[in-house]
């Protein structure tokens, strides 16, 4: 590996323009406790899909989130500096290897999060318009297509319409909430993921308890929506694999509790306890509320068109715990707070990504700013802009699809990365550290990801793996104007004193060739997905 070079650079932050430490583990907990709120995005899509597996499809994708965070947890106290969550960390380990992968890993982990906002506000302004115009109002009929996008997937476009003005509402209500910083924004999280929160596993506790959840929903317990033809063959497999592809966007997604560690008051402690504990709050949201919702609305119920795209989940919701009127008009208020608390969880993390990226040298210098306040408002800002955009798309499932092609992508790395730092940093001291064979799983189930990216992707529009694969490789120029034209080929001076590195030159990569072997069997596990599935 050829040296890398370091100076210091203009754009590393300084006392003043960085962010504040702050917070402990329950604020990051409480700021990532929109995660939970996420089943919701897609619980319709993936019934419509999978069928009555649906429900095996959240538990086992929860389950291997939940592994998976033991690397993260570790790798994150490795870094007690930095912020941006474990893409951030993993690149600390690849970049030893290659200029490229490093940012690469960052900018996956963004692509993977940010269109939460536009999503989310999509969604949130559905119920809106749903719960105060009829559905033949001309509000709602309004729209003007101005890009066809079909050649990606059919019916696919960029509109303007009611749902584009009020999303962009939103989305400039959650910018507000966060600009006065990460201790306000933990405390609006605290209050509203509350009142989200208990609502939500009453939903999902509550038919349990009744009675209500008929096992008949579950059968038969085959992929596919159509009783006559559901089969576990070879369409039926890519339909369950399509599954987990598409759930993990949403349940390994709380693993943005260590987003915060340069903010913690002590990393030492609060990484860890930040992301398990959120860990654990998932698995038990991710596997009631699927179960609950198809036991006691049937497979038909959750496959509805309201289901599916949100605009019903609130009536749906009411009907499971035997609310009227009343209850649905609140359960719309708690649902759109629910997706307020996501999207603020989406811009409080990913702008951070973007923030330390740019600290590391990985993307452009002004993202690096940050407000007295210690909120990274460039990055905050650039999420909003990259987000109107996306807010435009007719689809947002596929827009959700071809962002998880980045995020499959940022976990593979980061799986790896944590076997990469034990080797390479061994002598550095770890405030926690992962039981090894857990660390194992996670290399296992790194490899388990790269399949279902290729088993899995297109279930959900024939140019998702081609958009992702474009999106992704965006950060090729991206790179390049950073570290080429604006630092002339050299690494700002505390990224290397992250990595307690002496000297002027990365210490040696003591993981040999393993590494490329590592990725070498990623796109080996991708393709034998694809292959056997779409071939």
């Amino acid at each position: 590996m050829s040296d890398v070079t370091t100076a210091s650079v203009a754009g590393s932050p300084s006392t003043e323009s960085a962010l504040h430490r702050v917070i402990g583990w329950k604020d990051a907990f409480w700021v990532a406790s929109g995660v939970p709120a996420l089943v919701l995005f897609s619980i319709g899509g993936i019934a419509a899909t999978v069928g009555t597996p649906s429900v095996l499809v959240w538990t086992l994708s929860v389950l291997f989130g939940f592994i998976q965070a033991f690397t993260y947890a570790e790798i994150a106290g490795l870094f007690p500096t930095k912020s941006g969550g474990a893409s951030v960390y993993g690149a600390a380990a690849w970049v030893r290897y290659s200029r490229l992968i490093a940012p690469l890993s960052v900018w996956c982990n963004w692509l993977a999060w940010t269109p939460v906002l536009a999503i989310g506000c999509g969604i949130a302004a559905g119920y809106i318009l749903t719960a105060l115009f009829p559905a033949d109002s001309a509000i709602r009929a309004w729209e003007i297509q101005f890009l066809d996008l079909s050649f990606f997937k059919e019916g696919l476009s960029l509109r303007v319409d009611a749902t584009f003005f009020i999303g962009a509402i939103l989305m400039l209500i959650s910018f507000a909430i966060q600009h006065r910083g990460i201790l306000s924004t933990a405390k609006v999280q605290t209050i509203v993921g509350a009142s989200v929160l208990i609502p939500l596993l009453i939903i999902g506790i509550v038919p349990l308890i009744t009675g209500d959840v008929a096992m008949e929903a579950f059968k038969p317990f085959a992929p596919g929506t159509d009783p006559a033809t559901a089969a576990w063959d070879k369409a039926g497999w890519t339909l369950f694999f399509g599954g987990l592809f598409i759930a993990a966007w949403s349940a390994y997604a709380f693993e943005t509790a260590i987003c915060y560690t340069s903010e913690f008051r002590d990393p030492a402690t609060d990484t860890y306890k930040a992301i398990l504990y959120s860990g654990l709050l998932c698995i038990a949201v991710y596997v009631l509320v699927p179960l609950s919702f198809q036991g006691a609305l049937g497979l038909a119920g959750v496959i509805a068109p309201g289901i599916v795209d949100g605009s019903g989940v609130a009536q749906a919701m009411a009907g499971m715990v035997g609310g009227g009127a009343f209850i649905t008009n609140l359960l719309v208020v708690m649902l759109l707070l629910a997706l307020m608390l996501a999207i603020t969880t989406a811009m409080a993390g990913s702008s951070r990504t973007l923030y330390q990226g740019s600290v590391d040298g990985w993307l452009p210098r002004y993202l690096s700013g940050v407000n007295k306040n210690g909120a990274p408002t460039s990055g905050m800002a650039t999420d909003l802009a990259f987000n109107l955009i996306l807010l435009l798309m007719s689809d947002y499932l596929f827009v959700l699809a071809v962002s998880n092609v980045c995020y499959i992508v940022f976990n593979f790395l980061n799986l790896n990365a944590g076997w990469i730092h034990r080797i390479d940093n061994a002598h550095v001291k770890r405030p926690w550290k992962a039981p090894t064979f857990l660390m194992g799983i996670g290399v296992v189930l790194a490899f388990v990801n790269a399949f279902l990216l290729g088993a899995g992707a297109e279930v959900w529009g024939s140019g998702t793996l081609v958009a992702g694969a474009i999106a992704i490789g965006i950060v090729i120029p991206v790179f390049i104007f950073r570290h080429y034209i604006q630092d002339k080929g050299q690494f700002p001076a505390q990224m290397l004193s992250d990595l307690s590195v002496d000297g002027k030159t990365i210490s040696q990569a003591k993981a040999g060739a393993l590494p490329y072997i590592a990725l070498a069997g990623g796109v080996l596990s991708a393709a034998i997905g694809y292959v056997i599935f779409w071939t």
